[in-house]
């Protein structure tokens, strides 16, 4: 098994391009099919990973790997992820003074741009449908991305003042309290 969680990371980590968020439909379509995870189980992960500091792939393989296989699964799918973006980084740097005036090389990152878009946009779509959620749900996200934008609250308050709603929510829910 651990194998397979490493080996399987270390897949996803050679197409992590565009950042963390574009792995996010490789890990879900290659975990949930093997059954490993099911789509609540591995949208909880993700949510999890989106309030955890550092990098975005390593945390949700960790994560993942942690639900599977224990502490051991949790390093060998974080390893993983590093493994291959390590060595392709370095291989970059090596030869990129050579390649960057390159119309081709140009052209090709260029062409990636719409890509990774759409890596993100497919799950947000997706964590939208399966959290069931409604345009009353998004009034939240939508209230947070106008204090941030309009009124140049910090991320972090928001992250803050999200996790405390939350917390006392369940707690006022938990007790049958009427809201």
């Amino acid at each position: 098994m651990l194998f397979k969680l490493f080996y399987l990371f270390t897949k996803i980590g050679l197409f992590t391009i565009g950042g963390g968020y574009a792995v996010i439909p490789l890990i879900e379509k290659d975990i949930v099919s093997r059954e490993w995870l099911t789509h609540p189980e591995f949208y909880e992960l993700l949510a999890i990973t989106e309030s955890l500091p550092g990098v975005f792939a390593t945390n949700i393989a960790a994560l993942v790997g942690y639900k599977i296989g224990g502490l051991k699964g949790g390093i060998a799918a974080a390893f993983g992820t590093v493994l291959a973006p390590f060595f392709i980084i370095i291989f970059i740097a090596i030869f990129f003074n050579r390649f960057q005036e390159n119309i081709y090389v140009v052209k090709a990152f260029k062409a990636l741009r719409p890509v990774v878009v759409a890596l993100i946009a497919a799950p947000c779509y997706s964590a939208f449908k399966a959290n069931k959620m409604s345009f009353k749900t998004l009034v939240i996200p939508a209230v947070a991305l106008i204090l941030m934008w309009y009124f140049n609250v910090s991320p972090i308050w928001i992250v803050i003042s999200g996790c405390t709603s939350g917390i006392l929510y369940h707690e006022i829910k938990k007790h049958n309290f009427k809201i």
